[in-house]
């Protein structure tokens, strides 16, 4: 039985490797040696990635590729991706190629506000409360001046604050609901502070509160946080196209892919089994963007899955039409991004992930994700109503395959010219090479 360890994360890197490899692992040599494989031989960038988190013991890597000729409000981009699944960045180029010759991408913010709340507890009065917040609404402003200065002085702060009365939910349950402007931070740790600051100065002066019986002062704060669903902070993006400009040969009919396409989102709009695979698609281009530039993905996916079930039913984030023979499809969903703080000035390929985008705002970058997240649903949806999705999908993947079978460089250059013309799997892969093997043994 493995016993706990105390103190572990007060061991230097090497004796915390020296201690896993020890207590988890038989071969702990080749354990050592592949963590610290992956070391960066700079000590001063392995030094900066040890300290983003705790407990550091190596690095992970993921690809950072790249897709270019995104035309986005008649300016090109080449648009950074950190991601490991295999054909989303062919994807997305593909989709950027295609539409750069029919017009490119509009990509509209709509609003940018920013939500947190003091989550309470109260019984008394609910009338009594209402006045107690009217009147301390502006001292819960002022106290935060030490917070928000800075902020303003950028454009962003504080834009109101309301009292929401939870109590049918949940007995007793009253809540602070804030919202922000934060600019070009994403703004978490600002909006904590001040939330944070509003549940003292609330609580505190609840004590004094003249109308307040005994009971009614002892408003019990539960916890102070912000909201990573922010369904005012939205940007949308489209493309559209005459029906006729939308094939590239006479083998698909444009009226019937139109069709076709119009109908896959329709399907996934009402179906939820399907709206889920057809969001995470459109998830891969935006995570791999959000990522790229330093942004908290996981906030990101959890705040539009959450926008996507808003009307009560998980459904489609993208949308289609057909009119007066003109093909339109678009995205609109929730993005609290930054460009400032955080990993953006600190990760050296985060800097230069937004060098790259020609140093967006967080307007401009919310902009970039929409789009990313649109052209990768395009090509979804493109592959999956006429060749489907696994043609175009496992032919980027053999290579994944031939290097789990230890293929050599030749040998690669062999099987991807085999396959050109053939359905894979990874069976079929293993057969073929198993059997080349043995003919050149």
């Amino acid at each position: 039985m493995i016993a706990p360890i105390a103190g572990f994360s007060k061991l230097s890197k090497n004796e915390k490797i020296e201690w896993l490899a020890t207590t988890y692992f038989q071969d702990d040599e080749t354990v050592v040696n592949t963590l610290k494989k992956y070391w960066n031989s700079d000590e001063t960038l392995q030094k900066l990635h040890d300290e983003f988190i705790e407990n550091t013991i190596s690095n992970f890597y993921l690809p950072l590729g790249i897709a270019p000729n995104f035309l986005i409000n008649d300016k090109l981009y080449a648009i950074p991706m950190a991601i490991e699944e295999s054909s989303v960045v062919a994807a997305a180029s593909k989709a950027a190629k295609f539409w750069l010759e029919r017009g490119g991408f509009k990509a509209t913010v709509l609003n940018t506000e920013k939500v947190g709340q003091v989550h309470f507890m109260y019984f008394g009065s609910t009338e009594k409360l209402h006045d107690y917040f009217n009147l301390i609404k502006p001292e819960l402003i002022a106290a935060t001046n030490h917070i928000t200065q800075n902020m303003e002085k950028r454009g962003g702060g504080i834009t109101d604050i309301i009292l929401r009365d939870k109590t049918q939910e949940l007995d007793g349950y009253f809540q602070l609901h804030c919202t922000f402007e934060t600019v070009d931070s994403m703004g978490a740790n600002f909006i904590n502070s001040c939330l944070e600051q509003f549940a003292k100065t609330f609580e505190e002066a609840a004590k004094s509160y003249e109308a307040f019986s005994e009971q009614e002062a002892a408003i019990q704060i539960v916890m102070s946080i912000l909201s990573n669903y922010v369904p005012n902070c939205l940007v949308k993006a489209e493309v559209s196209c005459p029906v006729s400009s939308l094939v590239e040969n006479e083998a698909i009919d444009a009226e019937e892919f139109a069709e076709k396409f119009v109908r896959a989102i329709q399907i996934a709009k009402i179906e939820p089994y399907r709206a889920v695979t057809h969001n995470k698609g459109i998830m891969n281009g935006i995570d791999a963007v959000v990522l790229a530039t330093g942004n908290d993905f996981r906030a990101i996916e959890a705040g539009i899955h959450a926008y996507a079930a808003k009307d009560g039913q998980y459904s489609s984030l993208t949308h289609a039409e057909v009119k007066d023979g003109v093909f339109r499809f678009w995205i609109e969903i929730p993005l609290s991004l930054g460009t400032v703080g955080g990993l953006t000035s600190l990760h050296p390929l985060v800097k230069l992930a937004l060098q790259l985008l020609g140093k967006p705002n967080a307007k401009e970058l919310m902009q970039l994700v929409a789009v990313a997240g649109l052209a990768q649903n395009f090509a979804a949806v493109r592959s999956l109503t006429t060749t489907g999705i696994q043609k175009g999908h496992m032919k980027m993947h053999l290579v994944n395959i031939l290097n789990q079978l230890e293929a050599t460089d030749a040998e690669k250059k062999h099987f991807i010219a085999f396959f050109k013309d053939k359905t894979v799997t990874h069976s079929a892969v293993v057969n073929a090479f198993t059997a080349y093997k043995s003919q050149h043994a």
